[in-house]
């Protein structure tokens, strides 16, 4: 098996649920709302609704807000960059594959212009040797055909197989095994709830990394 690792980025590489708390609590300050706003937006954002636009549609009506969804929405995408991190010891990891012949690249669904920016942003694009972003490719993981777009930019082929972390049991996992990758699940306290099960399970992607090189010595 080649060393290909593909991972995923939002609670994976990057602590998204910490940003969004961040967010959530600039967003009630700056409209007064609160702090059972903070309570009631993280709520809903662990509701894990499919589209950020029906997010902001239920926000806007809850607290009867004058601007359009759309823009609440826009507003957050532009937010989103700056308030992410990606931890030193991740981007060391990463390093330390790459130096030990790793091929590294991230695969994400969300818009062009929220995970791009937090690839930019936070170092992880000098990490990596490449990236597939749903919002730019138009097509959305579990979906194969982003599996192979990162992979592809690599300058490999997903035939002779690689790795995929990420938290999500049906995209990362449900996905990776589609594209005949082995998976590290990355859990954070949830069910897993898929057909197919990870090859490891771990509370860490660093954890995940330290696998990845295991498996090649």
């Amino acid at each position: 098996m080649q060393r290909l690792a593909l991972f995923d980025l939002d609670n994976t590489l990057i602590d998204l649920d910490g940003a969004f708390r961040i967010w959530a609590e600039e967003f009630a300050e700056k409209r007064a709302l609160g702090r059972e706003a903070v309570d009631w937006l993280i709520a809903l954002d662990g509701e894990g609704l499919p589209h950020r636009e029906a997010f902001f549609a239920m926000v806007r009506e809850r607290f009867a807000l004058p601007d359009p969804a759309e823009e609440l929405w826009a507003g957050y995408r532009g937010r989103m960059p700056y308030l992410v991190h990606c931890r030193p010891e991740v981007l060391a990891g990463l390093s330390d594959l790459r130096a030990a012949g790793w091929l590294v690249g991230i695969v994400t669904n969300g818009t062009a212009d929220n995970q791009l920016g937090k690839i930019q942003r936070t170092g992880l694009a000098e990490a990596v040797d490449a990236y597939a972003l749903s919002g730019i490719e138009g097509i959305r993981k579990p979906h194969t055909g982003l599996f192979e777009i990162a992979a592809r930019r690599c300058g490999v082929s997903l035939l002779d197989g690689g790795w995929m972390v990420g938290d999500h049991p049906v995209a990362d996992i449900g996905g990776g095994h589609t594209a005949g990758l082995r998976t590290v699940w990355i859990d954070r306290g949830t069910r897993f709830e898929h057909e197919h099960s990870p090859d490891h399970v771990v509370t860490d992607v660093t954890y995940a990394m330290g696998i990845l090189r295991d498996a090649c010595e």
